[in-house]
């Protein structure tokens, strides 16, 4: 008699645990921005929409065919503070010949305000992207900062760098591998 119930016991899980297998299991046609929505080296960088400093805004996406830097940054941080002159000038070198940069400001963490000073300050020339609420930053899950992302022409996330300061070397050499493979 126990026997027999236990049977019934597996029986039945094992037919549930079928079903559940079937009606759990991710469609294959969700849509391909989910599917690549992993800020991981080797996969597609997470599209994003900001509003800039200047007033105009960036997508992600409206980039593809060039090389990008996405730089996440605040104001107080002095990694970040330290490394944006060699950035810059990687900026001021390259964007002749199809590099960007994107200096994604965490103003939900930081202020508009001392973003704009900052960059003021600095003299960046490149487009500062406003994180208002910190939406891209937990899309790409930042954990520290500095963190950049050098992304191919293809939108591929190639290499991060987590913490700073990143030297000029460093950028030069990232940013012309990915300027060389567009040839």
């Amino acid at each position: 008699m126990k026997n027999s119930r236990f049977i019934t016991w597996m029986t039945w899980a094992l037919i549930l645990g079928m079903f559940w297998t079937v009606f759990s299991r991710v469609s294959p046609d969700r849509p391909k921005a989910q599917q690549d929505a992993v800020a991981k080296e080797g996969f597609t960088a997470p599209n994003f929409a900001l509003d800039l400093l200047d007033g105009s805004t960036v997508a992600l996406s409206d980039l593809r065919g060039k090389v990008v830097l996405v730089n996440f940054w605040t104001s107080w941080c002095p990694p970040c503070r330290l490394e944006m002159p060699a950035i810059e000038k990687a900026y001021r070198s390259y964007k002749d010949i199809g590099f960007v940069v994107i200096g994604l400001n965490l103003t939900a963490q930081d202020s508009e305000q001392a973003a704009a000073d900052f960059a003021k300050e600095i003299g960046l020339t490149f487009p500062i992207a406003l994180d208002r609420d910190n939406a891209t930053g937990n899309l790409y899950r930042i954990t520290a900062l500095p963190t950049s992302y050098f992304i191919d022409r293809k939108g591929v996330i190639r290499s991060v760098v987590v913490g700073g300061p990143m030297s000029e070397a460093l950028i030069q050499s990232k940013v012309e591998e990915l300027l060389r493979e567009g040839e």
